[in-house]
């Protein structure tokens, strides 16, 4: 609970500094710039060094890139059906197929399933969101945003995007243990991922853009909050079998709101940053409701 009065709390902050005019309005660059290239680092070299995974992984770690690919392939239709620009379809890609698994997902499942479910969540967003994140979220910001990259520009930029690099680093440092200095150095630097992830978001969000927005945002969320996760629900329990609390934390994951990092990477690469923020900030909002019901649906399997 109290991260979840943490988020909101810096989410609103967020929007007061932009009423105020106590903040520049480049302020957001600043924060993102601080957390693309400090916070998530910090946070992946710190959960990927201590990651053990057994059981369900595959289908835990499967469940993104199910989701981002199922995303990719939803909105690439839609947006030929309804002739939406580029940048558009691709803020729709990046926020409607990665999920905030992470800075909302954890304290979620801990609020619903208990500490016993967190394990789930990370290797979910470990080995899942924030993968997909550094390789095919990229990947799809190049390919939308302005002009036509080369594959090896892609690729450049995903080995040389600073989470990634954290990744790889990571896992090399598996066998080495962290002095205890280190690791207090990586949990204080990843702790302010959240808070200024929320600050940013609420300083950016402008609810007059829902007027131009409305019928993307609720696409994009139609599809993230609920046509995602139940496609992915129906693949996993009737078609594949699977069952168990690891499941449901799984599944719980796929119906989590927008990731607030995709959203900023879709902000950094000019894809629709108005819309890619409604679809994080509103997002978040309906999740509240959206999740509890999942959690509810879930409780059988």
């Amino acid at each position: 609970m109290a991260n979840l009065i943490l988020l909101v709390t810096c989410f609103i902050i967020g929007v007061l500094l932009r009423r105020g005019g106590r903040m520049p309005d480049h302020a957001p660059a600043t924060l993102n710039s601080f957390i693309i290239h400090v916070s998530l680092p910090a946070l992946t070299l710190l959960y990927v060094h201590d990651l053990e995974v057994s059981g369900d992984v595959g289908f835990i770690a499967a469940m993104a890139w199910l989701h981002f690919a199922l995303a990719a392939g939803f909105f690439w239709g839609l947006g030929k059906w309804l002739k939406l620009p580029r940048p558009t379809v691709g803020a729709l890609m990046l926020t409607g197929g990665l999920g905030n698994t992470s800075f909302l997902g954890l304290p979620m499942i801990e609020a619903y399933y208990g500490k016993g479910g967190v394990v789930t969540g990370i290797v979910a967003d470990q080995l899942g969101s924030f993968l997909v994140l550094s390789i095919l979220g990229i990947t799809v910001a190049g390919l939308y945003s302005s002009g036509v990259p080369t594959a090896r520009t892609i690729l450049r930029r995903i080995v040389l995007f600073p989470p990634f690099i954290a990744l790889v680093v990571a896992v090399a440092l598996i066998p080495v243990p962290y002095a205890g200095w280190f690791a207090t150095l990586l949990h204080r630097l990843g702790d302010t991922l959240a808070p200024l992830a929320l600050l940013s978001v609420g300083f950016q969000l402008r609810l007059g853009h829902l007027a131009g927005n409305g019928r993307n945002l609720a696409l994009g969320l139609g599809f993230k909050l609920f046509l995602a996760p139940l496609a992915i629900f129906l693949l996993y329990v009737p078609l594949l079998g699977a069952s168990g609390q690891a499941i449901q934390v799984t599944l719980f994951e796929a119906a989590m709101p927008p990731m607030i990092t995709a959203a900023i990477v879709a902000a950094e690469h000019d894809l629709d940053p108005p819309l890619a923020t409604l679809m994080v900030a509103v997002g978040v909002v309906l999740s509240f409701v959206t999740l509890t019901g999942w959690w509810w649906a879930l409780r059988g399997i």
